[in-house]
């Protein structure tokens, strides 16, 4: 009796761990030294599409594809005659899918009482899913990686401590470092502090506001040539509460200069290269009103080349426009920074004098007529001309509504100049 409630207790075990086994999600066996299987659980037997009790008595020849067989083999060599445990990574086709599967894992002897090494145990887990997933986000990774490496921007993250959690490429080579070298440290660990500090007054932007910031940002780099960034800078959340921001900085350096050189172009008298005529007077009208609010002195001379058209007829136009460049150039130097000296058109000049008196004004005009007046104007080694110049002048008055009534008494002024003989200054206040 006492002998068949042992067995009763005893069967009632093997079902127990039958059943764990059978539920445990994971392919359990146990194979003799002959490499054939004793103990099959559920899931092995659904992977092979067949019965526990078909597998039992059989080799892994039934059920893996030959590539594959060798491998097994040595690793179940290995626990057997090392009387070792195994662990590692394995990918098999199985037979009756034709599908590749990969698993974790981990071999173990099996030993008799006595000591001696009757077979092997082992407990596979399918990990093909997760091997795919890391294929994929590996795949992804290097997919942004070229994408980042190679777009023309300098791109990198940091969160709101000041650490770098990526740089590309661009940032990389920027700062002179492995990214390896940068990632995890604070910028003023891989950059010098006045240089971290200039970008971090723009980074904290994004981190304050918790929005997207666009601006332009200036560095000077190691020549000491000034360069233009235009980013964009956007804050985002990482796991947990680490708040992290990721910046695109793109060098536009190069637009900067050619804006500034179309700027130029377009403000520049394309034969003299001092002002153009709708520089002066765009100039003009601010410096007006700016003059009238804060009650300050502002004048104009017009000039004016005398007997050009007889230069023209003369020696021809090349000659004229030569004369004309020769008189910006002498002029140009002894005007102040805040003055604006413009060719109007033709053989008319004006220059614009804020805060100056009348007094100074009419000095500054027979300074320039003087000038003219004693310096012949080399043109070649066979030609150079006696050139003289007419000005008129006027000063800012409170009856005047706009800057046109400041300039057309300069102009009348230039004109009775001319009027007296030319090469005369002439006020009109």
């Amino acid at each position: 009796m006492a002998y068949k409630k042992n067995i009763a207790a005893l069967l009632q075990q093997v079902h127990e761990m039958t059943s764990v086994l059978d539920n445990i999600g994971s392919y359990v066996y146990c194979k003799n030294l002959a490499g054939k299987y004793t103990y099959v659980n559920a899931d092995v037997a659904a992977l092979f599409q067949t019965s526990v009790q078909d597998i039992i008595g059989k080799d892994d020849s039934y059920f893996f594809d030959l590539n594959v067989l060798d491998e097994l083999l040595k690793n179940d060599r290995k626990v057997i005659f090392g009387k070792v445990s195994l662990a590692f990574e394995e990918s098999n086709l199985i037979k009756s899918t034709g599908k590749v599967h990969t698993y974790k894992t981990i071999k173990n002897p099996i030993f008799n009482e006595m000591g001696e090494i009757i077979g092997l145990s082992g407990i596979s887990t399918d990990i093909t899913m997760q091997k795919l997933l890391e294929e994929d986000n590996q795949d992804q990774k290097h997919l942004f990686d070229v994408i980042l490496n190679n777009i023309d921007a300098y791109i990198y993250m940091k969160d709101a401590k000041r650490r770098y959690r990526y740089v590309n490429r661009r940032v990389a080579e920027l700062i002179g470092l492995p990214a390896e070298e940068i990632i995890g440290k604070l910028d003023t660990d891989v950059v010098s502090p006045s240089y971290a500090d200039h970008f971090w007054q723009t980074d904290k932007l994004a981190f304050e506001g918790n929005e997207k910031v666009v601006i332009n940002e200036t560095l000077e780099s190691p020549d000491k040539k000034t360069q233009h960034y235009l980013s964009t800078k956007v804050p985002f959340q990482l796991r947990g509460d680490m708040r992290t921001m990721i910046a695109f900085s793109t060098n536009v350096t190069e637009l900067y200069q050619l804006k500034e050189k179309f700027e130029q172009l377009a403000n520049t008298d394309v034969l003299t290269s001092i002002y153009n005529r709708r520089y002066f007077f765009d100039n003009a009208n601010r410096e007006f009103n700016r003059a009238k609010r804060h009650q300050q002195a502002l004048a104009v001379i017009s000039l004016d080349v005398d007997h050009f058209k007889t230069v023209n007829d003369q020696y021809g136009h090349p000659v004229g426009d030569q004369v004309l460049i020769k008189i910006a150039q002498l002029i140009t130097p002894t005007i102040r920074a805040e003055d604006i000296f413009a060719r109007i058109g033709g053989e008319e000049f004006s220059i614009l004098l804020p805060n100056i008196s009348l007094s100074q004004s009419l000095q500054a005009a027979e300074r320039l007529r003087d000038l003219l007046d004693k310096k012949p104007i080399l043109i070649n080694k066979n030609i150079m001309l006696s050139i003289k110049i007419s000005l008129g002048v006027s000063v800012l008055k409170a009856s005047d509504n706009c800057f046109q009534d400041l300039y057309a008494r300069s102009d009348s002024a230039l004109y009775q100049a001319k009027s007296q003989g030319r090469n005369h200054v002439y006020l009109i206040d």
